[in-house]
């Protein structure tokens, strides 16, 4: 694995599928959970450089902890925070606030670091613009070096591995009857503002290139995601009806995709209430974490036994070993 930036950066079996190497990955990162310093000596003497152009907590904290586990030194900085703004397009005339263009910060920070992980964000003001993905694809250009993405504009490949992998673990423990696949339902929820579709395109890709599940998206009409990441789920704009029997319920906001950006709707019988859940096949609930709290999702589901999303955060610890591991034995 040279980089990290979405599903398709996995590598391709010569037999099988890549559902088949993702169940590789889960079982991998299963086995970091049981013995976090089995590869203890992976990273000695390598550095990881931590960018963060928007804020973190978990994706942070979590990717520290997976290379300090591998034996890697970890350095986060702040970009907004603690250094130059950057440019990025090509041929920029900088007469404004941005300092430093990427063309030049870039290919310093492939001599500082093995491995560059990059957290973006997007404007929600141009789907061009944020759709291109130019921030990741120019580190990627112009560091020379892995580049492992923390979110970006459109993805959150971290996040949907992690995903995966909690939900292998609970089938694990409560596997479905018969040869039934697990029905699995991502949940459009309201939001206070408007939030990019990262998390909602990611976790339908990922599934999708999984192929374990039957996979359903259920959201209000005019709350499409772009379909590059949800061809193959079900599409439902009735949300009762879409829990029905569901075994597994992600719960997540997002802002329009089509008119971009935009909140049309903030009906709260969309949040998930235990009433709701009761129509499921005593579903486990996931979230990617930080919520708001009874506004996406109430506080009997997040206090009550259906929730994983402790669990679900915990395992991004492993999810990230697993991907700097690869890394690590694969191009280092």
């Amino acid at each position: 694995m040279k980089n990290f930036t979405s599903v398709n950066d996995l590598p391709f079996p010569g037999t099988g599928s890549i559902g088949d190497t993702i169940d590789a990955l889960v079982q991998k990162a299963l086995a970091y959970k049981s013995n976090p310093l089995k590869d203890k000596t992976l990273g000695l003497n390598k550095r990881i450089g931590c960018l963060f152009l928007n804020p973190s907590m978990r994706t942070r904290l979590s990717t520290q902890i997976a290379a300090q586990n591998l034996g890697m030194d970890a350095i986060v900085f702040n970009v907004g925070q603690e250094g130059w703004s950057l440019e990025f397009e090509e041929e920029a005339i900088m007469s404004g606030s941005s300092v430093e263009h990427v063309k030049d910060a870039a290919p310093i920070l492939g001599k500082y670091f093995d491995i560059l992980a990059i957290r973006t964000f997007p404007s929600l003001k141009n789907r061009e613009d944020d759709y291109s993905e130019l921030y990741i694809k120019q580190f990627i250009k112009y560091t020379g070096i892995p580049i492992v993405s923390l979110e970006s504009a459109t993805l959150h490949p971290l996040q949907s591995f992690t995903d995966i992998i909690t939900i292998s673990e609970e089938l694990s423990k409560h596997p479905t009857s018969g040869s039934r696949k697990a029905k699995i339902v991502l949940t459009w929820a309201p939001h206070v503002k408007p939030l990019p579709q990262c998390v909602a395109n990611s976790f339908s890709q990922w599934i999708n290139a999984w192929g374990k599940s039957d996979f359903i998206i259920t959201h209000p009409e005019d709350y499409e995601l772009d379909e590059q990441f949800t061809k193959g789920a079900k599409i439902i704009y009735n949300q009762e009806e879409a829990l029905k029997n569901a075994d597994f319920v992600y719960v997540k906001n997002w802002s329009t995709f089509r008119d971009y950006g935009k909140i049309y709707t903030n009906n709260p019988k969309w949040m998930l209430t235990n009433k709701r859940w009761q129509l499921t096949n005593n579903a486990k609930v996931m979230h990617c974490l930080p919520v708001r709290r009874n506004v996406e999702l109430s506080d009997e589901i997040l206090d009550g036994p259906m929730s994983i999303v402790t669990q679900q955060a915990s395992n991004r610890v492993w999810a990230a070993q697993t991907v700097l591991s690869e890394i690590l034995t694969s191009t280092l």
